[in-house]
């Protein structure tokens, strides 16, 4: 639908000039809500990107030269085979990954663990419990796992439990692949509400969320060979 309506915008677009003050007066009337504006740049097609902030981090959208279009949605490369959009919102919304509190969540190592990775995840989440079935198959890996029960919260001791636990590794992945709850009591200090708060804080909105070792977001779980290729980039 973007290609059959924008063809004609786009050649255009290439060679215009951002009205910057139309962007963002038109962009910020039209989708409301007090959004504003944080910043205009050219982006893929000829387009603008458009740069906001919601509850969930910095989002985008693209319009052309003056706003007289605006674009929701992703721009997909069909030639490289790249997702433009998501790739921008990683790297706009990405944090410092040592700045991350891992003496709040779950240490699991693999091999020599050296690449690195953090996951908010809820054990009662099936796209978690996909994603850890993918998870099994990578090697030389360390996962900080920060659990974030707000599926069902009313299991949130299942997860505290975890951590109360001799073996924290184990009984995660007991918990979140095998669906083992712990036979031990949720009585011990445990960071899962400061999970909560901290994944609040960071705009986390859905499980599982991934943060790389260079401090990328990625929301919802990957392939064993997209998660191998993530790991393996250069930062």
């Amino acid at each position: 639908m973007l290609h059959a309506l924008t063809v004609g915008l786009l050649l255009a677009a290439t060679t215009a000039f951002a009205d910057e003050a139309q962007i963002r007066k038109v962009v910020e009337q039209k989708l409301g809500g007090g959004v504003k504006v944080e910043g205009i740049q050219p982006g893929p097609l000829g387009l603008y990107e458009v740069r906001f902030r919601s509850s969930a981090g910095m989002r985008i959208v693209y319009t052309d030269a003056d706003a007289t279009h605006i674009f929701l949605g992703k721009i997909y490369d069909t030639k490289s085979d790249r997702e433009l959009t998501e790739e921008r919102l990683r790297k706009l919304n990405a944090i410092k990954f040592e700045s991350l509190p891992f003496d709040q969540a779950v240490k699991i190592q693999r091999g020599n663990g050296k690449r690195v990775m953090a996951m908010f995840s809820d054990p009662y989440c099936p796209a978690c419990k996909q994603f850890e079935k993918t998870l099994q198959q990578i090697d030389d890996v360390t996962i900080y796992v920060f659990m974030f029960p707000v599926i069902r919260p009313e299991l949130a001791d299942h997860s505290k439990a975890v951590w109360c636990s001799p073996d924290r590794a184990t009984a995660w992945l007991d918990l979140a692949l095998r669906g083992n709850s712990p036979r031990v009591a949720a009585s011990c200090a445990n960071p899962v509400d400061k999970n909560l708060q901290l994944g609040r804080t960071l705009g986390v909105n859905s499980t599982p969320t991934l943060v790389l070792g260079n401090g990328e977001r990625i929301t919802g779980g990957l392939s064993k060979a997209d998660l191998v290729d993530v790991l393996d980039a250069k930062p």
